[in-house]
């Protein structure tokens, strides 16, 4: 069995490991032990934090294997993007263009930076280690994030976006990043991320990025290949976010031109398809054939969230759960908890 919790310092040492074996410069965990600290830090602070708006307030949160009690993922969520600044993107835009004396009309696609994604809370640092061979755990760790803001709504905004990343080669670099940011960088792709440090929102983003429309059609064909485009390693989180209810299209990374999902927090299951219901011990009687695979998060001052496999919920007042289930939630039979369906 699995459960994901909130980080604590314990889980710094598994955190080294897993940023270590990620790939540089792709929307990463961090990969200093300074860095890793910090981010846990941070998070503590916010779990403790009593809140009112959303603000600077990080949560990241960690997938255990119950059986060895190894940390073999991480993911995060940040109450409210460019809470120190702006959060800068490209939006795709489609412009217009008409020329009634040679009796043409014609549509050009751009990007525009935009801002717009200011204030949306913001999914990020999912990865899990063997991801090719991940089952459900993956969508656990995906999905308990959004279940904790399911239990805590004033903590979050009212949308949510998360940023995959953009195709690069076998070097690292991005072909996007060449043909446009590099021009007014001045630095490489990998380079460039580490001046950030992942952040976009730093006042030199809008400082240095061109302010008018970007034609896409005077971009290299590489470039204009990689628009959108998801790296290998987040084909996974692909999956799993668009199964939740985000879409893509509309907005880009301003550095790899990966794809930005975004959403309302009404179209996703785990806000529109969870239930909150009473625990009862499961039955050893009950047929194999009708068992629904659940997510199920307990609270959200001691939060846990596991997968477990119990007979339908919908109409039913209560949760079955195994004696295993409720021992990694902290729960017991007549506490109350939230679920949803895998």
């Amino acid at each position: 069995m699995y459960v994901v919790r909130p980080v604590e310092r314990g889980d710094i040492g598994a955190l080294e490991v897993l940023g270590a074996v990620s790939i540089p410069g792709v929307h990463t965990l961090p990969r200093t032990r300074e860095a890793i600290v910090a981010s846990v830090e941070r998070s503590i602070a916010s779990f403790a934090a009593q809140v009112d708006i959303p603000s600077e307030e990080s949560y990241q949160f960690v997938l255990e294997d119950l059986r060895t009690h190894e940390v073999i993922g991480t993911s995060s969520i940040h109450a409210s993007a460019g809470s120190n600044g702006t959060y800068f993107a490209f939006r795709n835009d489609v412009i217009q263009q008409v020329s009634r004396d040679l009796n043409i009309s014609h549509s050009v696609h751009a990007l525009t930076l935009c801002s717009e994604l200011t204030a949306y809370s913001h999914l990020s640092g999912f990865y899990i280690r063997n991801r090719d061979s991940a089952g459900s755990e993956a969508a656990l760790l995906s999905r308990a994030r959004l279940l904790y803001a399911v239990l805590a709504p004033h903590r979050f905004g009212d949308r949510f976006f998360v940023p995959l990343a953009g195709v690069t080669d076998s070097d690292g670099q991005s072909a996007f990043w060449n043909a446009l940011g590099r021009k007014f960088f001045k630095m490489d792709f990998l380079e460039a991320e580490r001046v950030i440090d992942g952040a976009r929102n730093r006042t030199l983003i809008v400082e240095l990025m061109p302010h008018y429309p970007v034609y896409v059609p005077l971009l290299p064909g590489d470039a204009q290949a990689a628009l959108g485009q998801i790296h290998p390693s987040g084909e996974l989180a692909f999956d799993l976010l668009a199964q939740e209810g985000f879409e893509a299209d509309e907005y880009i990374d301003i550095f790899d031109g990966g794809p930005i999902l975004q959403a309302h927090r009404n179209s996703l299951r785990s806000f529109c398809g969870s239930h909150q219901r009473q625990v009862e011990n499961a039955r050893i009687d009950a047929p194999l054939e009708s068992l629904v695979t659940y997510a199920v998060a307990s609270t959200e001052q001691n939060f846990r969230a596991v997968i477990t496999a119990c007979p339908p919920v919908d109409t039913a007042q209560a949760i079955c759960l195994s004696r295993e289930a409720q021992q990694a939630l902290g729960v017991s039979a007549g506490d109350s908890v939230t679920c949803v369906r895998i």
